[in-house]
C-alpha cells in the first residue's frame, strides 16, 4: 500500500474526504498571501505619512462660468424703472441760488414763510437732495414715500418736486392744527398720530429739539401761530 493510499484510508476513517486536504491547503495559502499584502500596504502608508508634511488634498476644478459677467455688458434700463430708485447716499448740498428760487416759489404757493421752509430743509437734510433716512424718508424735505405719492411727487430726489411736496405737506399740517406751528412741526417730525396721542408736542427729545431749533431760526419765542389758508391753485 502506497503512502497516498494509506493517507486516504486514514482520512476516510475519520470521515474526511481525501480531496479536502489539498483544497484546504490552497485556501490557507491564499489567506496568508492576502495577509502579507495587507501588511505591505500598511507599511507603505506609514512611510508616506512620515515623508509627506501634509496630506494631499484633491480638489475639483472650478466649474466654468455659464454666462458672461453682466457688469461688462450694456445694461438696458426699462422706462418703467425709476432712475432715482437707488440714489447715492451722500452728495453736495444744492446750490444756494437754486435753493432760494425753489423755496420762494413753493412758499408763495402755499402761503408760507420762506424762512420756515429754509429752516425745515436745513434740519431735515442739510440741503442734500440725495439724503435718505433710516426710516426711508427721502430728499431735501425728507418725504416718506406715501407722503410723496399723496402730493404728486414722482421723483423725491428732484429738488423742485421735493420742496413743492414738502411745502404742501407742511401747509396741510398747519391747516389741520389751526395754524399752530409747534404742532405742525411736531407732526412733520414725529407723525400726526403721536401729536394727537400726546395732546401736544410729543415727549420725545428729538422732536422737542427739532421744534425748538426751527423756532429759534425764525426768532420765535412765544406760542407761534400761522393762519389757516387755502393755497391758490
Amino acid at each position: 500500500m502506497g503512502f497516498q493510499t494509506y493517507t486516504a484510508v486514514l482520512l476516510s476513517a475519520f470521515g474526511i474526504s481525501a480531496w479536502a486536504l489539498p483544497e484546504q491547503t490552497a485556501i490557507d495559502q491564499q489567506l496568508a498571501s492576502v495577509k502579507l499584502q495587507r501588511e505591505s500596504v500598511q507599511k507603505q502608508m506609514v512611510a508616506i505619512r512620515k515623508t509627506s508634511p501634509k496630506p494631499l488634498l484633491i480638489t475639483s476644478a472650478p466649474a466654468p462660468i455659464a454666462m458672461p459677467i453682466t457688469a461688462l455688458q450694456p445694461v438696458a434700463i426699462s422706462v418703467a424703472m425709476p432712475l432715482w430708485a437707488a440714489p447715492q447716499m451722500d452728495c453736495p448740498p444744492i446750490e444756494e441760488a437754486e435753493a432760494e428760487e425753489l423755496i420762494n416759489a413753493a412758499a408763495a404757493k402755499q402761503t408760507l414763510s420762506p424762512a420756515l421752509l429754509r429752516s425745515v430743509i436745513k434740519h431735515e437734510s442739510a440741503f442734500r437732495p440725495c439724503a435718505i433716512s433710516v426710516k426711508g424718508a427721502q430728499g431735501l424735505m425728507q418725504l416718506m414715500p406715501s407722503t410723496a405719492e399723496q402730493f404728486g411727487v414722482i421723483d423725491p430726489f428732484d429738488p423742485k418736486q421735493n420742496i413743492r411736496g414738502g411745502a404742501a405737506f407742511l401747509r396741510q399740517l398747519l391747516n389741520r392744527y389751526g395754524g399752530d406751528l409747534k404742532l405742525a412741526l411736531s407732526a412733520y417730525n414725529a407723525g400726526a398720530g403721536r401729536v394727537e396721542a400726546s395732546g401736544g408736542v410729543p415727549d420725545l427729545l428729538e422732536t422737542q429739539s427739532y421744534v425748538g431749533s426751527i423756532l429759534g431760526d425764525l426768532g420765535i419765542n412765544e406760542e407761534p401761530s400761522i393762519p389757516e389758508t387755502n393755497p391758490p391753485n
